[in-house]
């Protein structure tokens, strides 16, 4: 297998629109959560993730995005407005729901992740496939195993950004710092 396609496959396989309603539902499943929450888990899960590959998907179709990686500046700019939009609605519906603390602060740290990225847009563009692939990682937490594993994959999705010549290696560094960040918040806030 060439470099290239083990770097295509690698990003494919951690794109944080698969990779967080994955790690997210194995942790709810993982810490037993009452079978309620494991539903709005799912639902919100699967919303994301099609919300986010649809939106992606209809702007390179109508010809405003080059690729669904959205590269481009302008492009960044409306696929983190659009995250932002979606995560902060998400985390204020479960809080008007009332659900658990994990459902609510997960989809709002996730906002605050891409909000990030956002604010720092003018120096340089932070992989949301690295810092959310750490930030997935953390959500196993205390699963030693499942934390291992996703950040092995977290290291893969790293190198497969500067391998696809998508990031910096400042941009994939600052990533993955600001992912592990989010993800100890979390689990010092949700404990």
């Amino acid at each position: 297998m060439s470099r290239i396609v083990a770097a295509r496959a690698l990003s494919l396989v951690g794109h944080p629109a698969l990779l967080m309603p994955a790690t997210f539902l194995f942790s709810t499943i993982a810490n037993g959560a009452p079978t309620k929450m494991l539903q709005f888990a799912v639902v919100g899960s699967a919303f994301v993730g099609v919300s986010i590959v649809a939106y992606s998907w209809s702007q390179v179709r109508a010809g405003r995005w080059s690729h669904v990686d959205a590269s481009v500046p302008r492009e960044r700019g409306q696929i983190n407005l659009f995250l932002m939009l979606l995560f902060f609605g998400i985390a204020g519906l479960m809080f008007g729901l009332d659900q658990p603390r994990p459902l609510v602060i997960g989809p709002a740290f996730s906002g605050a992740l891409v909000a990030f990225g956002h604010l720092l847009r003018p120096w340089l563009k932070m992989s949301l496939h690295a810092s959310f692939a750490v930030f997935a990682a953390l959500l196993l937490w205390p699963s030693l195993v499942g934390t291992l594993a996703v950040l092995v994959l977290a290291m893969g999705v790293a190198w497969s950004r500067l391998a696809l010549s998508r990031h910096t290696p400042q941009e994939v560094a600052v990533a993955l710092l600001a992912g592990a960040a989010t993800g100890v918040v979390f689990n010092l806030v949700t404990s």
